[in-house]
């Protein structure tokens, strides 16, 4: 079992972050991700409806016999996590309890706040994890589903961006807090912006590096890391949206240009490799 890859998911192409990091940590294991672009985002959506994507996603994936699942995105994990641990008989790793254990690590004041999608926000499932390991950490929270538009749109770099997320990030000007988690696998690829307009006093948590190191953890614990070495032509990337965008903004994320990306079909039974 050891040889085979581990899935990767997300609404769209933000869930790269997660598996740059997975690349970066875990050099010897096999990356299979999707990315539902077509559908993306997933904040504004209800909970049902996420619940079905998402699993649309992992029969996919488990079909090519994967052995771990990393839900790649913080909206598919607040809403699917507890029933995809019930009914999968492979581990599953959310993006939420490592950013949660990240944030309380990197704390002093226990004054923390969260930007991420609507969706996410909505659910809490940040600021009730947060809380119920600390009784005295105070969260604040901001839904911030332009950032993805952003990121979505290879935008991340513009002049216009950064003052739209400085705008919006104005929110947190009185919030005193100190620690801040990406709540989205987004905006990793929008840090150093956030990180100047936040300043050197506030910590930016990337959820998806710390699940990166439960994922390596977990490998170890249950004896289903490869060691041997691969070819990264291995690795499979597929999308439910336009291919050459996801190849374009993905290649440069990975500073690969000979990624295997491939068109998944939406029909009535699921996803589809397009022939």
């Amino acid at each position: 079992m050891t040889s085979q890859a581990i899935g990767y998911i997300d609404s769209g192409i933000g869930g790269i972050t997660v598996a740059r990091e997975a690349l970066r940590q875990l050099p010897h294991e096999v990356v299979y991700y999707v990315g539902d672009t077509a559908r993306m985002p997933y904040g504004p959506r209800p909970k049902e409806e996420v619940l079905k994507y998402t699993w649309e996603m992992v029969d996919f994936l488990v079909k090519k016999d994967i052995k771990m699942l990393v839900i790649a995105c913080n909206t598919a994990t607040a809403a699917a996590l507890p029933d995809l641990r019930a009914k999968l008989d492979i581990p599953v790793i959310g993006v939420i309890a490592p950013g949660v254990r990240g944030a309380l690590r990197a704390t002093n004041n226990k004054k923390i706040g969260v930007i991420a999608t609507a969706g996410t926000v909505k659910s809490e499932a940040y600021a009730k994890a947060l809380e119920h390991k600390d009784n005295a950490v105070r969260v604040s929270q901001l839904a911030c589903p332009e950032f993805v538009q952003i990121v979505e749109a290879n935008q991340s770099d513009s002049p216009a961006a950064a003052t739209l997320i400085a705008d919006k990030l104005a929110y947190f000007a009185d919030k005193d807090i100190d620690t801040l988690v990406l709540g989205c696998t987004h905006f990793p690829l929008l840090d150093q912006t956030i990180g100047k307009v936040m300043g050197e006093k506030v910590t930016l948590v990337n959820s998806g590096a710390v699940a990166i190191e439960n994922v390596s953890a977990m490998l170890d614990e249950l004896n289903i890391s490869n060691s041997d070495p691969i070819n990264r032509a291995k690795d499979e990337y597929y999308t439910t949206g336009d291919v050459t965008a996801f190849h374009t903004l993905a290649s440069r994320w990975l500073n690969n240009d000979d990624l295997n990306v491939q068109h998944l079909a939406m029909t009535s039974t699921g996803l589809k490799l397009e022939d």
